[in-house]
């Protein structure tokens, strides 16, 4: 019994440990329904889809599926890997894929990723492990639609409210790494999946240490307590020493990723056009980038990736007026007599934001705009100000993506219980160019009308766009095979050696 003892402690002691930083606790590690930056991280190294993309985000490559091709312009058929097995040991099958296609379109749950499969007209099994997709009509996004993680049918069949199940907190994925421990607000600990089809991860352990407070996870980063984390601009300019850079590799590259005010289209006072325009014209975005990055962001213009066929260059940011941000507010019934003011409510998941929503409040109180701060821990901010819609204005930010499907955020038909348009922004223009958008296959025809989308949210004011920045990723040097790309560096994770 001692040997055993002893052999076990061994082994963990050499077992290879990659150390991760998440600031909040993960809501549910349940790919259909993980709408946080948390639970979607670690839900990434769980679970797979059919497809995903390659290291550039170019091309779309098989996951799951082994093989995929058009039948015709709206069937779609996946060859699935037959090498497969989730966690417990059980082997992957269609079933899986079908099973993942009724919950996600079943009213049992609450997703805005349902969105992503209105087009669907049915899910065939051909065989244990073929596909036939049929979509009503052709849709730009069929097969990004697939990179959805599915889920265990033999698992979940018989569960009777996802939404609540012990699933979420005791995931079984396909994915190169299995849950081992789940601490709220403490350690999330990974293991290694032996079976992975893709072959066994080199790296043993991943464990995601819980850290609200960015200065911890930057101090716990210096002090090499973790192996790869982001740091920001001011971070890096001042406080890193040569210690620091001789024990982590840099890598740097605009994000995919941005920060917007978003206002809450349903109360009666951001409803004028003439306000929202107002706000905008008051900032000055330049000054804010400057001050929070120091060089190493860029002020956002709208909606869609920089660089990407969605972008609209020909869009620049509102230049600051303050004067004629006065005579919009006058116009609306705002004076000196008679202020104009609003709250501003972000989270301290993110070290950056709490300082932008001060210099917002400090630019708009030039045009005689009174702005009052609240700043909440992430979920709290989520589950009494997000979801319910009980807020003035929000200062959050989305994730970028090469193909963007504006549905999700900007359709009236989003506003919904789960829906990602918590705004409540409503356009008709947009709403027919949106659903006209969605059959157009030919990629140069659906950029003129993303394009013209891009122009039409900009005009319109429901968000005011305000940065991207960076992305700085610091890497421990004793990682081996770290590969940077135009995605990131986590492409190859599996090939990661420590």
């Amino acid at each position: 019994m001692k040997f055993i003892l002893f052999l076990f402690i061994y082994i963990n002691l050499l077992a290879s440990t990659l150390h991760l930083a998440t600031s909040t606790n993960p809501s549910r590690l349940n790919p259909i329904l993980a709408t946080d930056s948390s639970s979607s991280e670690i839900a990434g190294f769980l679970f797979n889809g059919l497809v995903k993309y390659d290291k550039d985000s170019s091309t779309i490559i098989g996951d799951l599926a082994s093989e995929f091709f058009y039948e015709n312009n709206t069937t779609l058929i996946f060859k699935l890997n037959q090498n497969v097995k989730w966690h417990d040991g059980k082997s992957f099958s269609a079933k899986d894929v079908l099973f993942t296609y009724e919950t996600l379109i079943s009213t049992k749950i609450s997703s805005p990723y349902s969105a992503s499969f209105r087009f669907v007209k049915s899910v065939e099994i051909i065989d244990d492990f073929s596909i036939r997709v049929k979509y009503k009509k052709p849709y730009f996004k069929a097969l990004e639609t697939w990179m959805m993680g599915i889920l265990p049918y033999h698992i979940l069949k018989d569960d009777k409210n996802l939404m609540s199940s012990s699933f979420n907190t005791k995931p079984i994925g396909t994915g190169a790494y299995k849950l081992y421990q789940l601490e709220h607000s403490k350690n999330i600990i990974l293991i290694a999946n032996d079976d992975y089809f893709e072959g066994r991860p080199k790296i043993d352990k991943i464990s995601f240490h819980i850290i609200a407070d960015p200065l911890t996870r930057f101090l716990m980063l210096k002090s090499s307590a973790l192996d790869v984390g982001n740091i920001e601009s001011m971070q890096y300019e001042k406080q890193l020493n040569k210690d620091f850079l001789n024990k982590f590799d840099i890598y740097e590259d605009i994000s995919r990723s941005y920060t917007y005010l978003g206002f809450n289209l349903r109360i009666e006072k951001f409803k004028n056009p003439k306000v929202r325009e107002a706000l905008s014209l008051a900032i000055d975005r330049k000054e804010l980038v400057d001050i929070l990055f120091l060089g190493h962001g860029k002020v956002c213009t709208g909606p869609f990736l920089p660089r990407s066929k969605a972008f609209n260059s020909q869009i620049k940011a509102p230049i600051k007026n303050i004067q004629k941000a006065k005579k919009l507010l006058k116009d609306a019934g705002y004076d000196e007599n008679n202020p104009f003011s609003f709250e501003i409510v972000t989270s301290n998941s993110s070290s950056i934001r709490p300082y932008a929503a001060q210099i917002l409040q400090y630019q708009l109180k030039k045009a005689g705009i009174i702005v009052t701060l609240r700043v909440m821990e992430w979920q709290a901010f989520l589950n009494m100000v997000v979801f319910p819609h009980k807020f003035d204005t929000v200062l959050l930010g989305w994730a970028l993506s090469p193909a963007p499907d504006p549905y999700s955020l900007w359709h009236s038909d989003s506003d919904k219980t789960g829906g990602f348009n918590f705004i409540g922004y409503k356009n008709k223009k947009l709403d027919a160019l949106i659903d006209a958008s969605q059959e157009i296959i030919d990629r140069e025809k659906l950029s003129t009308m993303w394009k013209e989308m891009f122009k039409i949210i900009v005009d319109d004011n429901p968000y005011l766009f305000l940065y991207i920045p960076n992305s700085i990723t610091t890497v421990n040097k004793n990682i081996k095979n770290v590969q940077p790309s135009l995605s990131g560096i986590w492409h190859n994770y599996i090939e990661w050696e420590k």
